[in-house]
């Protein structure tokens, strides 16, 4: 009886994973950015967001939960000098991708985030996940998402480089 139901249990998670169409998988997206410091990367970040008319929902300290961790996980530290999440809301992708399925709360507030590894001062990266593009509302999260991190990069480009030319 025990082996039927672990069969039964293995047929059912092989089905599902055959059912999820392969482009609803989320992508996660990385960008090198120009030279900077970290505080100066999550201003340009927070300025980006806010010239789109958006509002900042919340910013994460990651960092401070994997140094508060560390120890009690067996861990030497975190990887990290700094990591933040920001997330932020926007209402008009909200209520479309609510509109298309009230399940896709889940993706809403959309979050990018900022990191500069241990020993990598300046060498910040942004990361963030991209829904996959099975809906409209995806692609438009989406293209929000590349809009925010190419801003992001373009602003901190100028910024070295009129640093440069003084």
């Amino acid at each position: 009886m025990r082996s039927r139901l672990i069969r039964l249990g293995c047929s059912l998670i092989l089905a599902a994973a055959v059912t999820v169409p392969a482009q609803a998988v989320d992508a996660l997206e990385k960008r090198i950015l120009p030279p900077a410091d970290f505080a100066t990367v999550h201003e340009v970040l927070v300025e980006s967001i806010e010239a789109e008319g958006l509002v900042v929902a919340a910013v994460i300290p990651f960092n401070r939960m994997l140094q508060r961790t560390a120890t009690t996980l067996g861990k030497s530290g975190s990887p990290f000098a700094e990591a933040e999440i920001v997330q932020f809301c926007s209402s008009v992708l909200a209520w479309q991708m609510l509109e298309e399925d009230p399940a896709q709360i889940a993706f809403c507030p959309l979050s990018l985030a900022i990191y500069e590894k241990v020993g990598q001062p300046g060498r910040a990266m942004l990361v963030f996940r991209v829904p996959g593009p099975s809906t409209a509302g995806h692609r438009a999260a989406a293209r929000l998402l590349h809009k925010l991190a190419d801003q992001v990069g373009a602003t901190l480009k100028r910024r070295s480089g009129a640093a440069g030319g003084r």
